[in-house]
Parts: structure tokens; C-alpha cells; sequence
């Protein structure tokens, strides 16, 4: 797991930096940057929109009794793809918006849902109660 991490913050910005800098020889720098702000903020007002739409649906489960897993998933997924979007950079962003988006993120969820269920069952992830 270590290794892996390393490879994704040691590749992740080298293409970043790739990617801006082919994005300014082609449309410019000064519009590359505004790109950059542009999805920024707009990744955090889908944040906050996102967020909101959630939290209603978490009352809504929490008032009929359910346990809110997939809420919770989701919000999970809105946290990530916010600070995807936050963080500069046009890959990160495309990444952070199929989190905030409810169509992908439902994929995303599944594969999260899945992915969490294989760590529980081999034993590599323990859940404790106190």
C-alpha cells in the first residue's frame, strides 16, 4: 500500500505539471490559469450544493429509521471530489467532478461499497466498538 501511495504522489503532479503546461502552449497561460480558478470555484460551490442535497437526504433516512450508509458513502465521495476540485490542476479535476456528479458518484460509491466489504471480510480493516 506504501508503494502504491508513493507512485500516486509522485506521478500525480508530474502529469499535472505536463498537462498545465501543454494546456498554456495551446490555449495560452493567462487562460489556462483562469481554468484553473474557474474550477475551483465551481468545485466548491457543487460542493456545498452537493452537500446540502445530502444532508437532507441523511435526515430524511435518520427520520424514517434507516441507517444512512450510503449517505454516508456519499458524503465520503463529496468531501473527496471537493478537494479534488480545489487542488490545481485539470486531471484532479476531472477526477473530483465524477465524485460530485450523482451519476458517476453512484459508481463510485458502488466500487467503494464493494471495496470496503473485501476489507472487512479478509480481515484487513477492523471495525471496533467502544
Amino acid at each position: 500500500m506504501f508503494i502504491k501511495l508513493l507512485v500516486l504522489i509522485t506521478l500525480l503532479p508530474i502529469i499535472e505539471i505536463y498537462v498545465l503546461i501543454e494546456s498554456g502552449r495551446m490555449i495560452g497561460v493567462l487562460p489556462t490559469v483562469l481554468l484553473v480558478i474557474l474550477t475551483g470555484i465551481a468545485g466548491s460551490w457543487l460542493m456545498r450544493q452537493q452537500g446540502f442535497v445530502l444532508l437532507t437526504r441523511v435526515q430524511r433516512e435518520l427520520a424514517n429509521g434507516q441507517l444512512p450508509a450510503g449517505a454516508l458513502l456519499d458524503g465520503a465521495l463529496i468531501i473527496a471530489g471537493g478537494i479534488l476540485l480545489l487542488t490545481p490542476g485539470f486531471c484532479t479535476d476531472l477526477l473530483g467532478v465524477t465524485m460530485l456528479l450523482p451519476l458517476p458518484r453512484r459508481l463510485w460509491r458502488g466500487w467503494l461499497q464493494r471495496w470496503l466489504t473485501n476489507q472487512l471480510a479478509s480481515g484487513r480493516m477492523v471495525v471496533r466498538r467502544f
